[in-house]
């Protein structure tokens, strides 16, 4: 059932999708090709939205009229009134919740490609070797997705599998389906080297990061800057000493100082200091972005510890567990071979439960 806050916000976007349709309509709008393009892909970014509202209400609509029939004095009447409303029931529930996918707020890093790193936790080897495990799991699970995988970086244990490996993932939509596979995986099982035949527990840690986007350049506010004229010293014959043509740029918020004074106008000095401070400033960026990327990886994964963990891979009982929503799946070579649908649809649902739960609460 729609809140009543809900329905009034989808009212207006069909009030708004009208007037769209108007401007769209409008010899001057359609003139100015700026205006053009923003109205349009307003109207086509909403029109989804609409077209599920009005799905929603036509199917609440015959329900409404399937019900109407239960009180027929005909027995045979009501009895097909009753399963006409059971089709119409399953119909607007259908709609319901299509109408509320849509309305999600949509996570701007899902469309990203991603870093993967697995790393061996507690359990010595057959962490190292589980990790391995791990990474060929989520190699195929690339390759059955169209999706390439570039190892960058890996530490290989001295009994097979690895301390560490990284790689990168490229393609439609990766941090979208990966991004719940961040944290501790447990393994379960009797390592090849256990004589007595015992099981035994190691962990490994995943983090999923997604590749944010080349920063291109720094943007620079002149009231930021502060400038400073000098006379060049050194090469250059008598010209840089009798013209104040060096120059010293001073970044103030960030502190950043460079100078320039090879060249032999003011002018030339200022560009070149300008290109050295940009330069300076997207690195000092870069370095922000790596250091917030790393500590979000160690708010993901944790310690390594056995006992976080959010999926167990029991191999006695080929069964996997997500310990975050309770679901037990007893195909742990089908998982471990890259089916990993089964999982990441389910958690992809309850995040999505999550936040309809909070739809249209408190505003």
């Amino acid at each position: 059932m729609l809140s009543a806050t809900l329905v009034a916000k989808l009212d207006q976007l069909i009030d708004r999708q009208n007037e769209l349709s108007s401007l769209l309509s409008d010899p001057d709008v359609v003139a100015d090709r700026n205006r053009y393009t923003a109205f349009m892909k307003e109207f086509a970014e909403r029109e989804p939205v609409l077209v599920a509202y009005n799905a929603l209400k036509e199917a609440t609509l015959a329900l409404d009229e399937s019900r109407s029939l239960l009180d027929d004095e005909d027995p045979e009447m009501r009895e097909l009134a009753q399963e006409e409303v059971e089709v119409r029931q399953a119909e607007a529930e259908q709609a319901e919740r299509e109408l509320k996918r849509l309305l999600l707020p949509k996570d701007p890093d899902d469309a990203l490609d991603v870093f993967l790193e697995v790393r061996a936790g507690t359990g010595g080897d057959e962490a190292a070797l589980f990790s391995g495990d791990l990474f060929r799991m989520y190699g195929r699970y690339a390759e059955e997705h169209g999706w390439r995988l570039t190892k960058l970086s890996e530490r290989i244990a001295e009994h097979g599998g690895y301390k560490e490996v990284v790689a990168r993932i490229a393609g439609k939509n990766v941090f979208e389906r990966l991004k719940f596979e961040s944290g501790v995986h447990r393994v379960q099982r009797v390592p090849e080297t256990e004589s007595q035949g015992r099981t035994h527990t190691s962990a490994c840690t995943v983090a999923v990061l997604p590749e944010q986007p080349e920063i291109e350049a720094v943007e620079v506010d002149a009231k930021d800057l502060r400038l400073d004229t000098f006379r060049a010293s050194g090469a250059g014959g008598q010209h840089v000493n009798k013209t104040d043509s060096a120059v010293r740029l001073t970044h103030l918020p960030s502190g950043i100082v460079v100078e320039c004074q090879d060249e032999r106008s003011q002018h030339q000095n200022r560009m070149r200091a300008m290109s050295l401070l940009n330069a300076k400033l997207l690195d000092q960026a870069r370095a922000e972005q790596r250091n917030e990327r790393d500590q979000t990886r160690r708010n993901l994964v944790g310690t390594g510890d056995r006992s976080e963990r959010i999926r167990t891979y029991n191999f006695a009982q080929r069964r996997v567990t997500d310990h975050r929503i309770g679901l037990v799946l007893y195909k742990l070579e089908e998982i471990l071979d890259g089916n990993l649908d089964g999982f990441i649809d389910r958690l992809t649902e309850e995040h999505q439960a999550d936040l309809l739960a909070g739809m249209g609460e408190g505003e």
